[in-house]
């Protein structure tokens, strides 16, 4: 009993916290007296409270706005907020997840989007997705010690085998690893993702013809699925989210780094440069053409992407906007700094403050070595049969 007093209490703070700091932000929401009453009478009666739409909308969009990682927050007041939360089963939830990918892929004109399902319960999540983003291609490992596809999902796609999924008779380095998606009533399932819902982008380059011989693509959205949302002391466990990409994601890193695709080198021998020296900075000139390559090609598709230039530039102005508002604008200095050339970025010079506030994002260790392919105590269901 104490203990249920004490979650209770740390709720009931949690949450008065929030409350405050909507009906300051947002007067027009109505009485706060009123609503606090509420939400104290429910926690006090069931130990949890439902937050109302404008709540849900408001949590959701302060947590893209704090989250110290992310370097694209000037669009926050955008994001479109998807009420998922009376989806239960499996199906629904694989539902809600398809619609999410054709919402925000939207023909290549990418919308920043969050899809909020059921919310915790004080014994712990209803929903659950394994995936640590909605498209991810596979690795598969091969008996040399190498890996076909992407080195990092490795761990994964051999888990989505032990738990059903048919892999492709020849697989290839772009195949899309399924989704795995559990509720409390039901084991996690594993299905496929709908291939016409994913829109993916050639990767060619504006002057080099030979690169599209590497036979490289990426997929449009970026979809995160792995993230718990926490909100005035209520959390929500599955709340896949996007924005779009920044072309240094993919180009410097997805592409390039060598436990991913490892494209560095292929790329510096198809520009003909030598590798054989490191004053040659090979590896430099050909991350710049990977980068030149990816944002080229997602125009020449008419898929949205932005460049670590011009973000820099927005979330500078973010900063501002959050300090003209009375508000620190937190942010983690090694993730909003981009990759390639960093000091020609205003971001780089200047420091910033990590500290993490809510409403915000979390991943829990958990989920991200259920993302690693690595099975992780009890499912849903289990816990509650105990």
């Amino acid at each position: 009993m104490a203990q249920q007093s004490e979650r209770c209490d740390e709720m009931l703070a949690q949450a008065r916290e929030f409350l405050e700091l909507l009906h300051h932000e947002m007067p027009s929401v109505g009485s706060f007296q009123r609503r606090w009453d509420e939400v104290r009478r429910d926690v006090e009666k069931t130990g949890s409270y439902r937050h109302t739409r404008e709540e849900l909308i408001f949590g959701a969009r302060v947590a893209w706005r704090q989250s110290v990682r992310c370097v694209g927050r000037v669009r926050w007041p955008a994001l479109v907020v998807r009420d998922a939360r009376r989806a239960r089963t499996v199906r629904q939830v694989c539902h809600e997840l398809a619609r999410h990918l054709r919402f925000a892929t939207n023909g290549g004109r990418i919308r920043s989007a969050i899809t909020i399902l059921a919310p915790d319960e004080p014994i712990g999540p209803r929903v659950r997705i394994w995936n640590e983003q909605l498209v991810r291609y596979a690795g598969w490992r091969r008996p040399d010690g190498t890996v076909l596809g992407d080195p990092r999902n490795a761990g994964f796609t051999e888990l989505v085998q032990r738990l059903g999924w048919r892999p492709p008779a020849e697989p290839s380095a772009w195949d899309l690893l399924p989704w795995v998606i559990e509720t409390a009533a039901e084991e996690p399932r594993v299905l496929a993702v709908p291939r016409r819902l994913v829109l993916e982008v050639p990767i060619t380059h504006p002057e080099y013809g030979w690169f599209a011989q590497l036979g490289l693509r990426w997929h449009a959205v970026p979809v995160i699925s792995h993230m718990r949302l926490h909100i005035g002391g209520i959390d929500y466990s599955a709340v896949p989210f996007n924005g779009f990409y920044l072309g240094d994601e993919i180009a410097s890193r997805n592409l390039a780094d060598k436990d991913r695709y490892d494209q560095v080198a292929e790329v510096a021998r198809g520009m003909g440069l030598n590798l054989g020296s490191d004053r040659s900075l090979w590896r430099d000139r050909a991350v710049i053409e990977l980068n030149r390559a990816v944002l080229y090609s997602f125009d020449h598709a008419g898929v949205s992407i932005t460049d670590h230039h011009t973000e820099a530039r927005h979330f500078m102005r973010f900063a501002s906007m959050e300090s003209t508002a009375g508000r620190c604008p937190h942010a983690d200095w090694s993730w909003i700094n981009a990759h390639p050339v960093p000091p020609q970025t205003p971001t780089f010079h200047r420091l910033w403050d990590g500290h993490e506030v809510e409403p915000n994002f979390w991943l829990d260790d958990d989920a991200r070595r259920r993302a690693q392919g690595e099975l992780v105590g009890p499912t849903l269901r289990q816990s509650r049969s105990r």
